[in-house]
């Protein structure tokens, strides 16, 4: 008896850890296409002296900041350079 328990118990834990696995799978897959299909919507270009438009990102420590928290306080500096981002 004590054989079939345990062999019961491990299929379960099995079983459980499958169904975890693939729902985290059909999450992920569900979340990526519907990035892929509905998007961000199209990127324009921002003409000198124009205000950059709001968005919102994560910091370093994991809060998100937003371009809204600085208006009127502090300058801001928005640097986008791909130099750092191609293997060498």
């Amino acid at each position: 008896m004590r054989t079939n328990w345990a062999a019961s118990f491990i299929l379960a834990v099995t079983l459980h850890v499958v169904r975890r696995a693939l729902g985290v799978v059909l999450v992920g897959t569900s979340l990526a296409l519907a990035g892929v299909v509905i998007g961000p919507g199209p990127a324009r270009a921002v003409d000198v002296g124009e205000s950059a438009p709001e968005f919102t990102l994560p910091s370093t420590t994991g809060a998100d900041i937003s371009l809204r928290d600085f208006r009127g306080k502090k300058f801001v500096l928005l640097e986008f350079y791909g130099g750092d981002f191609h293997p060498t």
